[in-house]
């Protein structure tokens, strides 16, 4: 059975505010969405994960146009929606670890079985963050039409998947295998 559009909006708050229960978000961080249609259903700008509802979702058009009080990245969210037409849900995270494991530039291999299987490599995008806005919607677009995740440097972590739950699961999947990776070179400079 097909979900409806009401039920969509729902799960994509839920995993949301999962990302925060979890440890991947604070309270105001990162953002996400699903294509419905020529239709996205975004989080708004400086929303709280904590206080999110269905009805506080901004909708956008595939084409460009964007709805009052959208994130900041939803020309990404759109761009990614453009470049890959398996893409129904969009997640933007600030996983600690991914980060944290990211900031040299270089891309991520995890050390992991899941991670290998999963994503064997992680491209890692850095962008002036002067240009940011500017620059991220092709960069990201364009990793993310190729592979399942990708991290902006020193920002956090974008994940695409053909549902919102394996967006989500990316998104987690990604963080823990970042985890596993830092500890295995601390046990490793021992």
């Amino acid at each position: 059975m097909k979900a409806n559009l009401t039920q969509l909006k729902n799960d994509l708050v839920q995993h949301y505010r999962w990302l925060r229960q979890y440890g991947c978000n604070d309270s105001h961080s990162g953002n996400a969405s699903f294509r419905w249609h020529d239709e996205i259903w975004i989080t708004p700008t400086g929303c709280c994960a904590d206080t999110l509802q269905s009805d506080d979702l901004v909708n956008c058009d595939i084409n460009g146009e964007m709805g009052s009080g959208a994130s900041l990245d939803a020309r990404l969210h759109i761009e990614v929606y453009r470049n890959n037409a398996k893409a129904q849900a969009v997640f933007h995270s600030h996983g600690p670890h991914a980060i944290a494991f990211t900031l040299n530039g270089k891309d991520f291999v995890p050390v992991d079985f899941e991670g290998q299987y999963y994503f064997p490599v992680v491209p890692v995008i850095s962008i002036d963050y002067d240009r940011y806005i500017e620059l991220s919607p092709s960069a990201v677009a364009e990793r993310l039409a190729e592979y399942k995740v990708t991290i902006v440097r020193g920002h956090g972590v974008y994940t695409c998947g053909e549902t919102i739950n394996l967006a989500y699961k990316w998104s987690c999947s990604v963080e823990l295998s970042a985890k596993i990776a830092l500890l295995d070179a601390n046990n490793a400079s021992r």
